[in-house]
């Protein structure tokens, strides 16, 4: 009863987020399921982007960056952002209530269940892909009433 690592990995639920970044005039994002606190004290995320893609070399050069933990209802949000390419973000949002950082002027997604904003204090390459660390320099929102978005076994799940 073999399996691949890809298959085993999916067993393993996780919330969605949405990271965007402002890059000179343009802003850039994508969906994540790879987001999740390091540290209490100080405050630390992480974030694991594939090496190759876009948005991980912005982050090379780009510190201050958003995540936005997304709720059920947000799937299409999450679809949008999932879309390779190199999409604006603010297309990406259009239709969508979003508003900017004040500590970072990346986009952040209204109606999700926290959102924050981070600076990045380590990267560190882990194969195929590099592991962004920051520090939180503010909570955006945080909205305990609504359920989050995760994924499982390849699919967008409510938390039920």
């Amino acid at each position: 009863m073999g399996g691949s690592f890809t298959e085993a990995m999916a067993q393993l639920a996780a919330g969605v987020g949405v990271v965007t970044v402002r890059d000179d005039r343009d802003d850039l994002g994508t969906t994540v399921a790879t987001l999740m606190s390091v540290s209490l004290d100080p405050p630390l995320v992480l974030v694991s982007l594939a090496s190759a893609g876009y948005l991980a070399e912005v982050l090379l050069r780009r510190d201050l960056w958003a995540a936005t933990l997304l709720a059920d209802g947000q799937q299409a949000v999450a679809s949008r952002f999932a879309t390779p390419g190199r999409p604006s973000a603010r297309l990406l949002l259009a239709g969508v209530p979003h508003h900017r950082g004040e500590r970072t002027e990346a986009l952040v997604v209204d109606g999700g269940v926290a959102a924050v904003e981070v600076e990045t204090v380590r990267v560190v390459p882990a194969g195929d892909h590099t592991l962004f660390v920051g520090a939180v320099l503010s909570v955006d929102y945080v909205d305990g009433t609504r359920a989050p978005l995760i994924r499982l076994r390849s699919r967008y799940r409510p938390v039920t």
